[in-house]
């Protein structure tokens, strides 16, 4: 891991750099699997099932049978914390909702929106190293509460061909429709085109690997709305001399064991504050279970000593963290100044699992610096909004000249004489 000091702003363009993947080379790949699944539909996904995921399933659709046995199989300690997760994501998302107002622009011209969810949405959770189950709550519970009809959740199974208990329950507990055993590339097919099996959806959402993001970007060209453009992982901390070097090395790993390809960044103006973080990244990461990954992405991962608060505050705002962690005491002086973060977390008690798991907020956030101009999944991810306008025959006395003047200067003479021809009638 990189130690650099006091880089000049000329540099900081290169030291914000992720360890992204160009995934333009995976699109041949991507595009014959799309094909092959929008043509062929189930067989085409038990075919690269049996292919990528090593097992071959007679039925794609989760049954209630599947449903009673997972219930079986989780604790009782589990099935509470994931209820309380729900809980805190529930309030949070819910306290979102659009309220339109009706506005009179004009005398007599009256304008409002209406919020209306999404009829039919998509969620892919991956397979992988990890169940994550709590991207299934922070994904279904907001669809519900938008009031999406049909939610449709694809994960790849085992080589038994079952999906991990923990994700049925969660599926089940947020209200899920339906879940399907496809994972990778063909399950995006499945969520886009509709198979025999798997349910036609209008938008996708969920992380997964370099051949999901491929696909997710190539169907969003035109066949479907996805969430947002997606890279791997990253956390930036902004920490002062009285921060807690245990806590930051924690929340560099429990970054870094997302994947080999994660980023973690210490930003401070104290130069003592760095050796005191590698130390405890040593003494911790050799207690870690996953270390050989952990290690691999700290590998991306650097602490880089500014000049002072404002600097800081710079570099912060160009990089777009995904995470944001501020252990600093004038930490809310801080986050008043950040304008480009996915989420932010504030004080030295306030680690990025809260976020991921069960404080309330959304983990699905904008990687690779598009926290510049996107934000993560909240409630109106799952809802569209409809402009409704009313105009009286005051209304249109009021605002007809107005309109036919634009229509004839941008030279759209049907469109001056649509409200021509109205107000010869008054």
């Amino acid at each position: 891991m990189q130690i650099i000091k006091y880089p000049a702003r000329s540099a900081w363009n290169e030291l914000i750099t992720r360890p992204a993947l160009d995934v333009t080379n995976l699109f041949d790949t991507v595009k014959e699997v799309l094909e092959d699944v929008r043509l062929h539909g189930d067989t085409a996904i038990r075919k690269y099932g049996e292919k990528f995921d090593k097992v071959y399933l007679d039925g794609l659709t989760v049954t209630e049978a599947e449903f009673r046995e997972a219930d079986e199989l989780i604790s009782g300690e589990l099935k509470d914390v994931i209820r309380k997760a729900k809980d805190n994501i529930e309030k949070f998302h819910a306290a979102q909702a659009f309220h339109g107002n009706r506005i009179e622009t004009s005398p007599g011209v009256t304008c409002w929106q209406k919020a209306v969810a999404i009829d039919k949405v998509g969620l892919y959770i991956p397979g992988g190293t990890a169940p994550l189950f709590s991207t299934v709550l922070m994904l279904a519970v907001p669809a519900r509460i938008a009031g999406c009809k049909e939610i449709v959740l694809c994960t790849p199974p085992n080589r038994e061909g079952k999906v991990h208990p923990a994700i049925l329950f969660a599926a089940k507990t947020a209200g899920v429709s339906t879940i399907c055993k496809a994972g990778g590339i063909q399950a995006i097919a499945g969520l886009t085109y509709g198979t025999e099996s798997i349910p036609k959806v209008y938008k996708i959402f969920g992380p997964g690997n370099q051949y999901v993001t491929a696909a997710k970007q190539l169907v969003s060209l035109r066949d479907v709305a996805i969430d947002m453009p997606a890279g791997p992982s990253e956390v930036q901390i902004i920490a002062d001399a009285k921060a807690n070097p245990a806590f930051i090395a924690a929340d560099f790993l429990s970054q870094a064991e997302h994947g080999a390809d994660s980023q973690s960044i210490l930003v401070t103006t104290d130069e003592g504050l760095s050796m005191d973080v590698m130390e405890a990244i040593d003494e911790q990461l050799a207690e870690l279970p996953r270390q050989e990954i952990t290690a691999k992405s700290l590998n991306n991962s650097r602490i880089i000593v500014l000049k002072d608060e404002q600097e800081i505050i710079d570099f912060t705002n160009l990089y777009a963290p995904e995470h944001l962690i501020i252990q600093t005491e004038n930490y809310q002086e801080i986050a008043e100044a950040i304008e480009n973060a996915g989420s932010v977390f504030m004080g030295a008690y306030t680690p990025e699992s809260a976020g991921d798991y069960a404080s309330g907020t959304n983990h699905t956030l904008p990687t690779n610096g598009y926290a510049r101009a996107y934000s993560g999944v909240n409630l109106d991810s799952f809802i569209k909004k409809i402009t409704f306008q009313e105009i009286t025959p005051d209304g249109i006395r009021e605002l007809g000249k107005t309109i036919e003047v634009m229509a004839a200067n941008e030279l759209l003479d049907a469109h001056k004489n649509a409200v021509t021809v109205r107000l010869n009638t008054l």
